[in-house]
């Protein structure tokens, strides 16, 4: 490795980069990950249900059906082994009246087929015995379904990197990167800790010469979430026609003034592009709904308490008893999708040298849901793609 500074940069220190590095660092390799923000995981990461998924909603033969089953299977030792919080809770999808059953029919079929394990149909009565407050005349059960310690994951995979004498840079802003000559890529950063909310470095920290570094890698894998295809557009002889068009999908929550209705994940048949306003207990007791999905033009962070009213019109069809006036707003997150509004949801998108032709070089776009389950899986799938073994 005297020819660089890294056998590898990762750009992006989300769950997705750093199970990346994670993946490279148990190779062997010498990794550094670069985080335009202050902490590690402040985007996507930190803005979600925390739900781990069993991997029945997805396409046959998709990335995300193979990677979701295989990331489930691989991320609850990795939890046990490192002292992280979960709770295989299970979860309950819900037909709350007859013309919902082919949808949840369906969902057990393609998880059979995706081979996900510990998924059976429910009649109402075996439902309600499970949970009492639910509303449905029919349900799945997911038994391999979760939540988890979102945080305490990122900071294991942290841990395990460093571990193993890779860095991980926080406050690191990627601007470039150039193939060098005799391989490999130059990578250029800015000091990010004058960045915006949305990740947007201030003017002057652009200009400033002094804040700039220069590092060289054999290997660049890019994951940075929400800006993927900024940083896409800022790699020298990256085709921009494979650039896919970004779409932010806004989903708020609302939490609950109350006790917690279900011990259970409890949710609705999938939406187009999500997977409804759902219900999740977390690890402390607290009762959240949503997201829910709006498309938008900027990333906001900000809980309109007025959406309320929607919340309480979709909650009441599995669950009929929640108290008037008992929502209230909590938090929001931003997907990074790559589908718009009416459009099929595409699969996850890991372009390697075969799709964009610059050796070395992974991109991801479009790693939303359920792209915190599949982590430890997208992380050895692109150590293959790398033909690392």
């Amino acid at each position: 490795m005297s020819d660089f500074d890294a056998d590898a940069i990762i750009v992006g220190a989300g769950a997705v980069g750093l199970a990346c590095g994670y993946a490279l660092a148990q190779r062997g390799l010498q990794v550094i990950v670069l985080e335009s923000g202050p902490r590690i995981g402040e985007g996507v990461s930190s803005r979600n249900s925390e739900v781990i998924h069993a991997g029945f909603y997805y396409p046959t033969g998709s990335l995300r059906a193979r990677l979701c089953v295989d990331g489930r299977r691989r991320l609850y030792p990795f939890l046990d082994a490192h002292g992280v919080a979960y709770k295989k809770c299970g979860k309950l999808i819900v037909a709350t009246d007859s013309s919902e059953l082919p949808a949840i029919e369906k969902l057990l079929v393609q998880g059979a087929t995706n081979d996900v394990e510990g998924m059976r149909m429910l009649d109402a009565d075996e439902a309600h015995a499970l949970e009492p407050a639910v509303h449905c005349v029919a349900a799945v059960l997911s038994e391999e379904s979760g939540v988890f310690d979102s945080h305490g994951y990122l900071l294991a995979l942290r841990g395990e990197i460093e571990n193993r004498d890779g860095l991980v840079v926080c406050g690191a802003r990627f601007v470039g990167a150039h193939a060098r000559g005799a391989g490999g890529w130059r990578v250029e950063t800015i000091d990010g800790t004058g960045a915006d909310a949305a990740g947007t470095p201030a003017v002057d920290a652009v200009d400033a010469v002094a804040s700039r570094t220069t590092l060289t890698a054999r290997l660049l894998i890019t994951a940075p979430g929400l800006e993927a295809q900024t940083v896409a557009d800022s790699i020298e002889g990256f085709p921009k026609e494979l650039i896919p068009r970004r779409y932010l999908g806004k989903g708020v929550y609302f939490k609950l003034t109350g006790r917690a209705p279900f011990d259970r994940l409890v949710y609705p048949t999938p939406i187009p592009g999500a997977l409804g306003t759902h219900y999740r207990k977390t690890l402390d007791g607290q009762a959240v709904f949503g997201p829910d999905l709006e498309y938008v033009d900027a990333i906001d962070y900000s809980v309109d308490p007025a959406r309320a009213r929607e919340f309480y019109t979709s909650v009441r069809r599995y669950w009929p008893g929640v108290p008037a006036n008992s929502l209230i707003a909590d938090y929001a997150g931003v997907r990074p999708k790559i589908h718009g509004p009416g459009e099929k949801q595409p699969d996850f998108r890991i372009d390697d040298f075969s799709v964009h032709g610059l050796p070395g070089l992974v991109s991801l776009f479009g790693i939303e849901s359920p792209g915190l389950t599949s982590s430890l899986a997208i992380g050895e799938e692109v150590a293959s793609r790398l033909e690392l073994r």
